[in-house]
């Protein structure tokens, strides 16, 4: 039995079964054939690499190639009840931008992302002036995808300044199960190797269980 990432399990428990989900940067589909298998959710993938594309039909997933950074504009509003972005964030070029796309085209947005004020990667750069290689951030700093590294402060003040909710959050050190972030402990931005949050737009009705008229997807992304 294959191991499963701490931020799927926790992804999991929060997407509610037969939901409308999109998982953004999806990789080879581990998270939306995992989804479907268990939540039996209606799930949809936007990829950029074309190896990934494969693996996910492969499975026999529906996803489609496409660049966050310029593909999330071509949803309609409100096509889905979640949007997901799993350890994707610091990898966008401009991360502002599709996390207010997230939660344009979905209720509520679930984003994990490594964070840069865990306190291994502080001792990193302090007792050897080298950028980090950590559990949450393994690759070497000349061939890392990562290109817009955040604390879990940097989050919070982005969540402040897009004017969304935080319905719910999570922190994950590599062991033991995740817990809840407090955001008032000072201490939080050094303890959470991984972070993970769900967002939704301040007034909004997200998570409330209300009869919706049923969505479908734009056919320009999802035929074939």
């Amino acid at each position: 039995m294959s191991v499963v990432r701490e931020d799927f399990r926790e992804i999991l428990r929060l997407v509610r079964p037969g939901s409308r989900v999109l998982d953004v940067g999806c990789g080879e589909g581990a998270l939306l054939d995992l989804l479907a298998q268990e939540k039996q959710v209606d799930g949809r993938g936007l990829e950029i690499s074309a190896g990934g594309v494969a693996a996910c039909m492969a499975r026999g997933l529906s996803v489609v190639q496409g660049d966050a950074d310029q593909d999330l504009d071509h949803f309609p509003d409100k096509t889905f009840d979640y949007a997901i972005l799993s350890q994707t964030l610091q990898a966008t070029r401009q991360p502002r931008h599709v996390l207010a796309e997230l939660l344009r085209i979905a209720d509520r947005a679930i984003v994990s992302f490594p964070n840069f004020g865990h306190w291994r990667v502080r001792w990193s750069l302090l007792s050897r002036g080298r950028m980090p290689e950590t559990k949450a951030l393994p690759m070497p700093w000349w061939s890392t995808p990562n290109i817009h590294l955040c604390t879990l402060v940097d989050f919070l003040a982005l969540t402040d300044d897009l004017q969304v909710r935080v319905d719910a959050s999570a922190a994950f050190t590599g062991r033991g199960p995740a817990r809840p972030i407090d955001p008032a402990s000072p201490l939080e931005n050094w303890r959470a190797e991984t972070c993970l949050f769900m967002l939704s737009r301040v007034g909004s009705e997200a998570g409330q269980a209300t009869e919706r008229e049923p969505k479908t997807v734009s056919g320009d992304l999802f035929d074939g």
